[in-house]
């Protein structure tokens, strides 16, 4: 990379970690939002650099729909060995156990939706008055109307019309009782400065973001990933085709696509040529033209 990148980078690097630190001077139990994802594992990587030597003083919070990647979960463990963090995890299944939330039927089910019930019973049980996520603005329409700092009522509400100014990074956390906020510390980060500050930095990241072989099947022109989670119909052939994965989530919802990408260096190289967004290939964001403001608004990530 050449000088304006590192500069760039070392730029936003400076702005998240700005931020990440003023989510400990504002609030008193903060959690880390952590799903195995990339930006989700930038976010981590920062509050590392952030509050060395001493350890990261947040929770890592996962809501685990219970179909994830399995290659997702054990990096997540082995992460959470290495540094000593604390894991928490909120489970859908547990929710729907309860009888919390309902486990949608048929061929397009997916546990996606329900995480929002789960992560708002573990924020209010554990008094979480802060969760960190990996949200990024360029990512989906939705999240670009996001503050870095983003206000959530008693309920665990969005209200993208009432959000606080943010003029020159002067950052209001400032709630009554019973509210929280959620905090974006890589708003300002595109797809592109993710994967350049992940190979800057040689992070190791899940196999599943590499080229690798794997059994899909095509629904509605996007590859899925076999898997005991998914019902297929009677003319969706399983093959074997060689994939990657440009976003981690819910096996159900998160599609594969084609590439020889093997190195952190083909994943940029590809991330710039490609014309579509890193969310084309996810199912559970076409289900309206608002999805994402809609979940967001009733608390999801």
């Amino acid at each position: 990379m050449n000088d304006y990148h590192l500069n760039h980078l070392k730029e936003l690097e400076a702005e998240s970690i700005y931020i990440l630190r003023e989510v400990a001077a504002q609030f008193e139990n903060p959690c880390l939002l952590f799903s195995g994802g990339k930006d989700s594992i930038t976010v981590l990587y920062l509050a590392l650099k952030a509050f060395y030597p001493a350890n990261v003083p947040f929770t890592l919070l996962h809501v685990d729909t219970g179909h994830n990647f399995r290659e997702a979960l054990d990096y997540r463990d082995e992460l959470v060995k290495k540094f000593g963090l604390r894991l928490m995890i909120a489970s859908v299944q547990d929710a729907i156990d309860k009888g919390l939330v309902r486990e949608e039927r048929g061929f397009n089910a997916s546990r996606n939706a329900l995480q929002t019930v789960p992560l708002l019973e573990a924020i209010e049980k554990n008094k979480f008055d802060c969760a960190i996520g990996g949200a990024r603005r360029d990512e989906e329409k939705a999240r670009a109307k996001e503050r870095f700092f983003s206000h959530r009522d008693e309920f665990g509400q969005w209200d993208p019309k009432n959000q606080r100014p943010e003029l020159w990074n002067i950052f209001n956390g400032r709630k009554n009782i019973g509210e929280h906020f959620r905090v974006f510390p890589i708003s300002n980060w595109t797809e592109m400065d993710v994967w350049q500050y992940i190979y800057q930095e040689n992070i190791p990241m899940p196999n599943l973001y590499f080229s690798h072989k794997r059994n899909v099947f095509l629904r509605d022109g996007v590859w899925y990933a076999d898997s005991e989670f998914m019902q297929k119909k009677p003319d969706e052939v399983v093959e074997e085709r060689v994939v990657r994965f440009r976003t981690v989530g819910d096996i159900t919802c998160t599609g594969a696509v084609f590439s020889e990408a093997s190195t952190l260096e083909d994943i940029i190289q590809e991330v710039a040529a490609s014309r579509t967004t890193e969310r084309g290939t996810r199912a559970d964001d076409k289900r309206s033209e608002a999805a994402m403001e809609d979940r967001k608004k009733a608390g999801y990530f």
